[in-house]
């Protein structure tokens, strides 16, 4: 990537970049390397991993300041509304991240660039980049600033609920039973691992999810499962948990 570029990107990210060699990284996606192994350092993986964690420790101080009053349980649904992947992969189309992204030819092929997912993790990579690189208040102001409309609008009406949370009630009161979660695979090194969870409810596999964290593969599973459920005609839906009789 030029140095004109990387000034670009400093500018759109409104952050004079000091060490432009880490920031760079945060664009090569695991695809590209593994076809110019030579030409980079690294992927940025490392970085999304350590991203993930910056976004969530700074959105959760931002909202634990905004909203003295309110319980934990409110904060982890307001922090559940903005940190997530769709809500991630718009904010780095809208600073426009896509643009920067390296990918390997199927990746690009294919639309990468375009997927939510990677959107969300290319985020994820550059705010543990710009951590790494320009530290934690920079970091922190940058973060307020794109995250602002969405923390303001983040206090208007009713909490958002979790799709684990909208599951079990729906299941609840539609079907009389309560779903769990089952781990079913942890894969990919300590640094990166991918959990696979599934939603289960009385030995019925609702659907499937999968995620850096459990909560999140839970989080998947549970929007899954009620897509599903929600979807089914209503002759073909279980009405009553097994063993029930009229």
């Amino acid at each position: 990537m030029a140095t004109a570029t990387l000034d670009e990107l400093g500018a759109q990210l409104g952050i004079v970049l000091r060490h432009p060699e880490t920031i760079h990284q945060a664009f090569v996606h695991s695809s590209y390397y593994n076809e110019n192994a030579g030409s980079v350092a690294g992927h940025n993986e490392r970085l999304e991993f350590l991203g993930d964690a910056v976004i969530g420790l700074i959105v959760s101080r931002l909202l634990y300041e905004r909203y003295p009053n309110e319980d934990e349980g409110f904060l982890t649904a307001r922090r559940a509304s903005l940190v997530n992947r769709d809500a991630l992969a718009a904010i780095a189309a809208q600073v426009g991240l896509d643009r920067y992204l390296l990918l390997g030819r199927g990746e690009a092929d294919t639309g990468g660039a375009a997927r939510p997912s990677l959107l969300a993790a290319t985020f994820e990579a550059v705010a543990g980049a710009i951590f790494l690189s320009e530290g934690l208040a920079t970091t922190r102001r940058w973060l307020r600033r794109l995250f602002a409309d969405q923390l303001d609008r983040a206090g208007e009406g009713e909490p958002p609920k979790s799709a684990k949370s909208r599951l079990q009630e729906w299941m609840q009161r539609r079907e009389h039973r309560k779903p769990h979660y089952e781990l079913l695979a942890t894969t990919g090194p300590p640094h990166g691992q991918i959990f696979t969870v599934a939603a289960v409810a009385e030995g019925e596999q609702l659907a499937v999810g999968e995620g850096s964290s459990r909560q999140r593969a839970e989080e998947q599973a549970a929007a899954a499962a009620l897509q599903r459920l929600t979807d089914e005609p209503e002759a073909t839906r279980r009405t009553e948990p097994a063993g029930r009789s009229g």
